[in-house]
């Protein structure tokens, strides 16, 4: 071969092993922007997407969260209709009444019945209404109200010689006393057995008028979806609910306190039998001391 043909071919080689690895560089270059482009806008679109989620969730997390708080009690008497609201607050009020008289009878019954069973322990020993009266003292009891009663009629009657006729005068006594005793005792039990026969029905009428209510409200909104309708059902339910709260709690320390108040008037009845007794053993020491002072005659 010649040797300007064995130099153009020398030439053509070196620059094609030159132009090799420079191809695949432009080859790259137009790539990566390519590439990186894409990458910018899937990112871009992913975090929208990101971005839009939470939006909707929160919004509906936002319509579930209101509903949950719609229907705690303290929301739904807020919602509740200006009627509903007095019938709850009505039965709020017979509650703390029901509680008040549960308290305050239960300390006035337990003191009233550890001051007759102390003045009954007292007078066990006594011969004459005198040494009773001078047992109890000044102590405030059914009992020394019993023992005056027997020693005015005793007084009152001296003279007489008729014994069954002044013991007789004496349990009228009596009986004047223990009935005053019980209508004291039973101070508050008419509130209890109002409170624990209407309580249910006046939260029957408000559930009534919040159900009336809520089918008003259902008409005008034309709509019979569930999370429209169950609220205004659940604050008239509600009026029922607290009024069974009011009643029963009612019925139960009424029912305790009637056995109770029975107990300690058979304590106030057995004091009137112990004070009788006393009478009848003075008007017989009575009787006995003038018949020995006619026998030393």
């Amino acid at each position: 071969m010649k040797l300007s043909n064995i130099r153009l071919i020398t030439a053509t080689l070196l620059s094609l092993a030159l132009a090799a690895p420079v191809a695949p560089v432009f080859a790259q270059q137009p790539s990566a922007p390519a590439m990186s482009a894409p990458s910018a806008e899937t990112t871009s679109d992913t975090t929208a997407a990101t971005q839009a989620l939470p939006a909707s969730g929160a919004s509906t997390n936002g319509s579930v969260t209101p509903g949950l708080h719609e229907l705690s009690p303290w929301s739904m008497f807020l919602q509740a209709d200006l009627v509903v609201k007095s019938v709850m607050v009505g039965l709020a009020l017979a509650s703390v009444i029901t509680w008040t008289i549960l308290i305050a009878k239960k300390i006035e019954l337990g003191r009233a019945r550890w001051r007759l069973r102390s003045a009954l322990k007292e007078i066990g020993e006594a011969r004459s209404m005198s040494e009773a009266q001078l047992a109890l003292g000044d102590k405030k009891s059914p009992l020394s109200m019993l023992l005056a009663a027997a020693l005015h009629e005793a007084r009152v009657s001296a003279g007489l010689t008729s014994d069954e006729g002044i013991k007789e005068r004496a349990a009228s006594s009596f009986s004047e006393i223990v009935r005053a005793e019980s209508r004291h005792m039973r101070h508050g039990m008419g509130f209890l057995a109002t409170i624990g026969a209407t309580a249910p029905f006046i939260g029957l009428f408000g559930t009534v008028w919040g159900i009336m209510n809520s089918f008003i409200g259902i008409s005008k909104s034309q709509t019979t979806n569930l999370a429209v309708v169950a609220p205004g059902i659940a604050e008239a339910l509600l009026a029922t609910a607290i009024g069974l709260v009011a009643a029963i709690p009612a019925v139960i320390i009424y029912n305790h306190f009637s056995r109770e108040i029975k107990v300690y008037l058979e304590m106030v009845a057995r004091a009137s039998g112990a004070t009788l007794r006393l009478l009848s053993r003075d008007l017989d020491r009575s009787h006995s001391g003038g018949r020995h002072a006619r026998a030393a005659e």
